[in-house]
């Protein structure tokens, strides 16, 4: 099988519906098949797979395990040659999968490649990053953000600087969508569970880096993005001990602890 489509979901049945929806009515050219991780949603979730999608693999955990256990289930139980890791927020239409599936078959050093994620109307998202330093989330989640030097580092982690209209490496792509060469896993490993949410995208593609496998982005595949900074929705202090702020933090703390000790090694 060539393909393997991972969606992990949590309280999101509409956007959910939507994608699946999607995937049927543009599906890929290559033999494929979908597996739905649901971390213990009750939003009525498994009723609705049950009664709309009752051919597609369908994996109910019994409790809200977090992203990366949900994508490790949903890996776990993959045949495809190439892994799409999708959020249920994400739109796609015809031919952009193939697309991204025959970048990866003409990059065979590729580990990782990620579309063009694209805003509803159309604008260009930013979802390509550099390697954050440990100060990153600090500007991002409070008014210290607000200051020229820390706008001007801000704006190069985002690589605002570049317009996103050609390929190119990069250092970590926003683990919404991105296609996975599953034969480099039995090297890098899969997600790391320690990140419950956030920075395990980020981890995951610095794995790949370190045992030699390219992480690309394309604008040859786009695909849409519902997305919206929750943890960073509250302003001021407000937002500081929001629970997914308090989720962000704790598992930026985890990545700064595991690049230590990798560091110290």
């Amino acid at each position: 099988m060539k393909l393997s489509i991972i969606i992990t979901t949590y309280d999101s049945r509409g956007l959910l519906r939507q994608l699946l929806r999607g995937l049927l009515r543009f599906p890929p050219k290559a033999e494929f098949e979908i597996i739905v991780v649901d971390n213990n949603s009750s939003d009525g979730t498994s009723e609705m797979m049950e009664k709309e999608f009752q051919h597609i693999q369908y994996i109910r955990l019994q409790k809200n395990l977090g992203l990366a256990k949900g994508n490790n289930a949903g890996i776990k139980e993959s045949k495809g040659e190439y892994l799409l890791i999708l959020n249920p927020d994400i739109a796609v239409f015809e031919d952009e999968i193939d697309r991204l599936i025959h970048f990866m078959d003409q990059h065979p050093k590729a580990g990782v490649v990620a579309p063009q994620l694209l805003h509803p109307d159309k604008a260009i998202q930013l979802s390509t990053f550099i390697f954050p330093k440990w100060y990153i989330p600090i500007l991002r989640r409070t008014p210290l953000g607000a200051c020229p030097w820390a706008k001007k580092k801000l704006q190069q982690y985002i690589m605002k600087d570049w317009d996103h209209k050609e390929s190119r490496m990069i250092d970590w792509i926003l683990g919404a969508a991105m296609l996975i060469r599953k034969t480099a896993l039995s090297q890098v490993g899969l997600q790391d569970e320690d990140f419950f949410l956030y920075f395990e995208d980020v981890d995951w593609c610095k794995r790949f880096w370190e045992k030699g496998f390219e992480v690309w982005y394309t604008p040859e595949s786009k695909f849409v993005h519902y997305h919206k900074r929750e943890s960073a929705e509250s302003p001021g202090l407000k937002g500081i001990f929001s629970p997914l702020t308090k989720t962000h933090i704790r598992s930026w703390l985890t990545y700064l602890k595991k690049s230590s000790h990798k560091n110290n090694e």
